[in-house]
């Protein structure tokens, strides 16, 4: 034993191409906003600078019930027809789909109580083959 110890070897070759798969840097979108300037609370106009003179509104209108003394505020022309459209709206659509849903509700019911004594009679049937 005392040469040398030899050991097989093996030609393997070279390793095959893995392909490399390339990835995107991330990105994303930062919220932002404009930021909010507020007056400080002690805020005046400087001096020489008069004021605008702003128109005032009239008094909206209002209904005096004498007998209690009270002054109610009366919607304004605005309120009365929007109003008045959604009730006409509401009323037309129950109106009109309303023959369509109690057809609908008719034939589901007389489809559902159809099922029901089917059922029934299944289960009869079952009982009485139990029985005898």
């Amino acid at each position: 034993m005392g040469g040398r110890l030899l050991l097989p070897s093996y030609n393997l070759g070279s390793p095959p191409p893995i392909p490399q798969i390339p990835l995107k840097v991330p990105s994303t979108k930062i919220p932002s906003y404009k930021p909010m300037v507020v007056p400080p609370s002690d805020l005046q106009a400087p001096k020489g600078v008069e004021a605008e003179q702003t128109e005032e509104q009239p008094a909206p209108p209002s209904l005096k019930l004498p007998v209690i003394d009270i002054q109610l505020p009366l919607p304004t022309a605005e309120v009365v027809m929007t109003a008045t459209y959604a009730a006409v709206a509401a009323v037309a659509t129950t109106t009109l789909a309303t023959p369509f849903f109690d057809q609908i509700k008719k034939k589901l019911t007389k489809f559902l109580q159809g099922k029901v004594n089917k059922w029934k009679e299944k289960r009869k049937k079952k009982k009485d083959s139990s029985v005898s």
